[in-house]
């Protein structure tokens, strides 16, 4: 069903053509974020060492991505209704920012033809996708809003990795015209964000921070590439900081809004609570790379455990809810 301007439930009940019956019904666009979180602590795990435990979620991630990719296919051949209904909201781009953060995480363990092939797949998904979600937008609208920057920095972080890697000029000059967009997308965002959402949202608050990180990370991807000289690197690195910067006092007062306001209570929701802390972690540590401030490391470090331990939080709330109904 809709809450709050387009924010897909967890259940499918009031969609048109949702008569049809099938495993694929429960499984709503916004459990992509499931996807999202798992894959991008992976990532973090992966940049300070810890191989293992890297290895656990990208193969959680994969698998998750799995099931939701026959999920929403199977939904697109079968009940064309609810797709329809789906495609129109926020949460639907969890699919494009999800097959992005798996991709970039094949990426960086060198797998660049499945990269490549996410790649792909995530670029043929985004515009269709959020030509949709814009035409349907509304005023007072909760965190999902700002997947529509999530998803397109998401472009933007795979295509700078793949095209840094694979030495292709083209994938770099895409990754930065959809970072461009991301930045004018986050502040579109901005506008119709209900700021009411920081002390009642239910966990998708915290994109608005994600959006911020991704695109710094997505900028801090770009120095990367060996054209960027002088004034142009220099202005990249800036930005990267700048964004950095923004998104941490954001970090700080929806982590205050939640000791304030604490909502214990399993929400599929608490996954894009999970993402934002994992993609402000990454997002230092790489910022910090980048740019040579060397300090951003420690604090990167500490800000990724905060997201293991809010990912393991939030996956044994899931297995204990789900245990709960299936009885």
């Amino acid at each position: 069903m809709r809450c709050h301007g387009g924010v897909i439930g967890s259940r499918g009940a009031g969609v048109p053509g949702s008569g049809s019956g099938g495993w694929w019904v429960g499984v709503p666009p916004a459990a992509g974020a499931v996807v999202m979180a798992t894959g991008i602590v992976s990532v973090g795990l992966r940049l300070v060492g810890q191989a293992v435990l890297s290895w656990v979620l990208v193969g959680l991630a994969a698998v998750g991505w799995g099931v939701l990719a026959v999920a929403f296919g199977l939904t697109f051949v079968r009940d064309r209704g609810r797709w329809r209904a789906h495609a129109d909201t926020p949460a639907a781009l969890c699919a494009v920012a999800a097959t992005a953060v798996l991709g970039t995480r094949a990426a960086l363990e060198g797998w660049v033809t499945g990269a490549g092939v996410l790649l792909a797949v995530a670029a043929l998904a985004w515009p269709g996708l959020l030509v949709a979600v814009l035409r349907h937008w509304q005023h007072h609208l909760p965190g999902a809003v700002f997947l529509v920057c999530v998803a397109t920095n998401g472009l933007a972080v795979l295509a700078a990795t793949l095209g840094t890697i694979q030495h292709r000029d083209w994938l770099t000059w895409c990754a930065l015209a959809a970072f461009v967009l991301g930045l004018g997308l986050y502040l579109a965002a901005l506008t119709r964000f209900d700021l009411r959402q920081v002390e009642d949202g239910l966990g998708d608050q915290w994109i608005a921070a994600g959006a911020l990180a991704i695109s710094a990370l997505a900028a801090a991807k770009l120095t990367a590439w060996p054209h960027w000289t002088g004034a142009a690197h220099a202005t990249l690195r800036g930005t990267a900081l700048v964004l950095l910067v923004l998104a941490l006092p954001w970090f700080v007062v929806l982590l205050g809004a939640e000791v304030r306001h604490p909502r214990p209570h399993y929400n599929l929701r608490r996954w894009a609570t999970v993402f934002p802390l994992g993609m402000t972690a990454v997002a230092t540590l790489s910022v910090g790379s980048a740019t040579g401030v060397h300090w951003l490391r420690p604090l990167g470090q500490v800000l990724l455990w905060i997201a293991v331990a809010a990912w393991a939080v939030t996956a044994a709330l899931l297995v204990a809810t789900s245990l709960r109904r299936s009885r």
